[in-house]
């Protein structure tokens, strides 16, 4: 496993994942609701919004982004989603 040093990088790779994984469970980023992004450097953030606004364009789910420590050093940023689907 390989991560890049870049944090937009990582934040497409991780973007790809959960679409991945939301894809199997038949579901979409059109479904997602929620949004949390952790980050260990605020500084970082304007690098990854290109890449958030990329994937999520008019999607705009609630977001909470924190500011933390990761366990894994490498990593810039850390994503996690709610989907949903009324029916």
């Amino acid at each position: 496993m390989t991560i890049s040093d870049d944090v937009a990088e990582q934040t497409r790779q991780a973007l790809e994942n959960i679409s991945a994984a939301l894809r199997d469970a038949g579901f979409s980023l059109v479904d997602v609701v929620r949004s949390t992004y952790i980050l260990p450097r605020a500084e970082d953030f304007p690098a990854c919004w290109p890449v958030l606004r990329e994937y999520f364009g008019e999607i705009r789910p609630a977001n909470t982004t924190l500011i933390a420590d990761l366990v894994d050093q490498r990593m810039r940023i850390e994503i996690e989603v709610t989907a949903h689907r009324a029916g």
